[in-house]
């Protein structure tokens, strides 16, 4: 089994490779050709219950028929890190032959999930909108900010780029950083407002709860990607819109946007017009017309990260990167 640390799968994976592989791997999974099953949530004490560890952990496995590799993500949040001076992400992904379970590779999941989390919203948007130059509005500074607007570089022409962050600090290193990556303005936004009127695409990578981003600021034309803390938009934005597209229709109906007007019985299942996979692989259309309006939902799942950690580890074995370990002697 081969062994890839951080800074090693980052020499083997661009976010171009990403947004590609995501892209076939939606296909895939509109063509039922990924074997995907809903997150397992493992719960160690999240709003005060025991065991009291303010964390959670997720298990998300994939198969993925394109590259015939079959994996599993274990990936989990302590709230309680950064005041400690960690992480609050830790994630390792684990690869494995499907026809004889033999372990292929351990890796790093961390930098791997903030790329194809870029990556989702990116391809969603490419096959919902095929429109080449966008003004994007971003909530979010941070780590997860930065890779959704290198993904959506991938795919559009950004000519301005507005960000809001509730720590301006945070958002005026983000200009610094990604000025010279990204050929359009940025502009640091001074209201939540501000990062949404008149944008063609609108990503909350945030922990903001409020609700904040509200019907009204979306234009016609417009799609809206909430993927931060799933309480930031508005209950009028999720039922006025004219599509509902998500990744995964199990998970998004328990967590995620949607899952807080679901069980207060505002929207359901059947308010759900396709997953993105179903837009990929060309069984469902993305906007219809300019009026419309999408919300688009992609809380994530394993087939991204299998996927992408497929490529990691071809990569590697082809420049014999990384540290071989046996478990065992056969």
């Amino acid at each position: 089994m081969l062994l890839l640390n951080e800074d090693q799968v980052r020499s083997l994976i661009t976010m171009k490779d990403v947004v590609e592989a995501c892209e076939k791997t939606f296909q895939g999974m509109g063509t039922e050709k990924v074997v995907n099953p809903t997150k397992v949530n493992l719960d160690l004490g999240i709003d005060g219950k025991w065991p009291g560890f303010n964390a959670s952990m997720n298990a998300m496995p994939a198969y993925i028929g394109w590259q015939n590799i079959a994996g599993i993500k274990w990936i989990g949040g302590w709230y309680d890190n950064p005041s400690k001076g960690l992480p609050f992400l830790s994630a390792m992904i684990l690869l494995a032959e499907a026809e004889t379970g033999r372990f292929l590779a351990a890796m790093e999941g961390k930098l791997i999930t903030d790329m194809r989390t870029g990556a989702q919203a990116a391809v969603a948007y490419k096959n919902f909108s095929g429109k080449k130059e966008i003004v994007m509005g971003l909530y979010g500074a941070g780590v997860q900010g930065r890779t959704q607007a290198a993904a959506f570089a991938e795919v559009c022409d950004i000519k301005e780029l507005r960000v809001f962050d509730i720590n301006r600090e945070a958002a005026e290193k983000f200009k610094a950083d990604m000025d010279a990556l990204l050929p359009g303005k940025i502009r640091i936004c001074a209201t939540q407002k501000e990062a949404a009127v008149d944008c063609d695409v609108v990503v909350s990578v945030s922990h903001g709860k409020d609700k904040y981003i509200k019907n009204e600021w979306i234009k016609p034309g417009a799609a809206v990607f909430p993927m931060g803390s799933n309480t930031e938009a508005s209950d009028e934005l999720l039922m006025g819109v004219d599509k509902i597209i998500v990744d995964h229709i199990g998970q998004t109906l328990h967590r995620g946007a949607l899952s807080d007007v679901v069980s207060r019985g505002l929207l359901g299942e059947k308010d759900i017009y396709a997953t993105i996979g179903e837009v990929v692989a060309g069984k469902k259309k993305g906007f219809e017309n300019p009026q419309q309006r999408i919300v688009c939902i992609p809380i994530g799942t394993g087939a991204m990260d299998i996927t992408t950690a497929a490529v990691v580890y071809k990569r590697a074995k082809d420049k014999s990167i990384g540290t071989e370990f046996a478990f065992t002697n056969l």
